[in-house]
């Protein structure tokens, strides 16, 4: 056995010995001649030079995806067979990978032993902050070899050619839902065993996902580190922050398909139609021009529309008045769409279904963007839209333009059978 004099780690060879050295030093005497890049070990090289030639020698039987390297497709067949043979001593877990137990084991100790010398981040793994250090340097040693786009990590690159593909690896065996990502899956499933792993220290309350955690840790600590740079506003989470600066900039990047007009959120982007005599709203879309008519789901509170009003939700087109008619069709009413995302987005209507959930208190939305992002904020106690008049503040966008007509004295909605 051969063991490494800077941790507890021993090794049958003494190459791997020196590899493993290599990790803490820093050293990389292997570079590819394409690209520049350098690597500590021969085998990182070869995997390298693979994604410039394109070679995937090593094939699954089961599914038939191929890998520049054996290891990865050692490590991919555990997903068919559904083998985890890495055990956390603390609690049972399982894992697929050696690096995921090593980086839940410091979850039980809390423990981050690096620290990046530029902004002081902590990470409980050399290669977290490895990866971290790029951001500080610019560094994108992974390309796209079909639209020449760099990444700082290969899980991104990765991740961008499955968009470019449409491929969606990862199938959830309980519904069918496919994913991009591996850790999304896992993370959707814990959606059907109803398992939620992190616990609040403060109130006990728990979520399926740690970021999730976070954002509700925030209610009791009252620490809200995102802060407007041109007014005093501070927010508990990021998204909040996003929604404020674009009421500062006039930003509007949703528009209406069906007047061109434009609006700052997705979330609550409604006009009135006033060629008309009904007072009937018109839903806006994304900038693409969809028009997605959506009644509300999931009860997320808003005073600021009748209960039929129809709203767009964020980042995902509801296809009610795409056009042209394309070539998905539904099989429940036969509407066609002209992009599959749209089409599975529209079968919620049909499905009922509610995939996104509150981790505080178990409600189900429809929407991601506009309902469940909203309700969250009941819980947060965020307003992130703010009258230029008064200083009151709203959790919703609509909430502040119906608001702001009480300055103006301004009153859109005109009855049909009367003035």
């Amino acid at each position: 056995q051969h063991h490494c004099s800077r941790c507890e780690k021993s090794f049958r060879w003494f190459g791997n010995l020196k590899h493993h050295e290599r990790t803490n030093t820093g050293e990389k005497p292997y570079h590819c001649f394409q690209c520049e890049n350098r690597f500590s070990g021969s085998g990182d090289l070869k995997a390298q030079e693979r994604t410039h030639t394109g070679e995937k020698p090593f094939q699954c039987s089961q599914c038939g995806k191929s890998f520049t390297l054996l290891a990865n497709l050692k490590r991919h067949e555990r997903i068919h067979t559904g083998e985890s043979p890495y055990h956390c001593s603390h609690c049972g877990m399982s894992f697929i990978q050696s690096r995921s137990l090593k980086a839940h084991k410091w979850t039980h100790t809390e423990e981050k032993p690096f620290q990046c010398s530029q902004c002081r981040n902590i990470f409980t793994l050399l290669a977290n902050l490895k990866r971290h250090e790029r951001i500080h340097t610019g560094e994108k040693p992974h390309h796209c070899s079909h639209c020449g786009m760099s990444f700082i990590q290969s899980r991104s690159l990765k991740e961008h050619e499955w968009t470019n593909t449409g491929e969606k690896p990862f199938q959830c065996s309980q519904c069918g839902k496919s994913f991009i990502v591996l850790s999304n899956l896992k993370r959707h499933e814990r959606i059907h065993r109803g398992e939620k792993p992190f616990q609040c220290s403060h109130c006990g309350n728990s979520c399926t996902q740690r970021g999730h955690l976070k954002e509700h840790e925030r209610i009791h600590t009252g620490e809200k580190p995102y802060h407007c740079s041109q007014c005093k506003n501070r927010f508990s989470i990021v998204g909040d922050l996003k929604a404020h600066e674009r009421t500062h900039r006039g930003e509007k990047l949703f528009q209406c398909s069906q007047c061109r007009k434009t609006a700052a959120a997705a979330e609550n982007t409604r006009l009135l139609d006033l060629g008309g005599d009904s007072g009937r709203q018109r839903t806006l879309g994304t900038a693409r021009g969809i028009s997605p008519p959506q009644s509300r789901a999931g009860g997320s509170e808003s005073r600021e529309a009748p209960s039929d009003s129809r709203k767009s939700p964020s980042g995902e087109p509801d296809p009610e008045t795409s056009k042209p008619a394309g070539r998905h069709r539904c099989s429940e009413c036969g509407k066609s769409f002209t992009q599959l995302g749209s089409l599975k987005t529209h079968k919620r209507r049909h499905t009922e279904e509610k995939p996104y959930h509150c981790c505080l208190c178990g409600k189900s939305f429809r929407w991601l963007g506009r309902d469940l992002k909203a309700h969250e904020r009941i819980h947060t106690g965020e307003r992130p839209y703010q009258c230029s008049q008064c200083g009151k503040n709203f959790i919703q966008l609509g909430s502040l333009k119906a608001h702001a007509w009480t300055h103006t004295g301004q009153n859109p909605h005109h009855c049909s059978q009367c003035e």
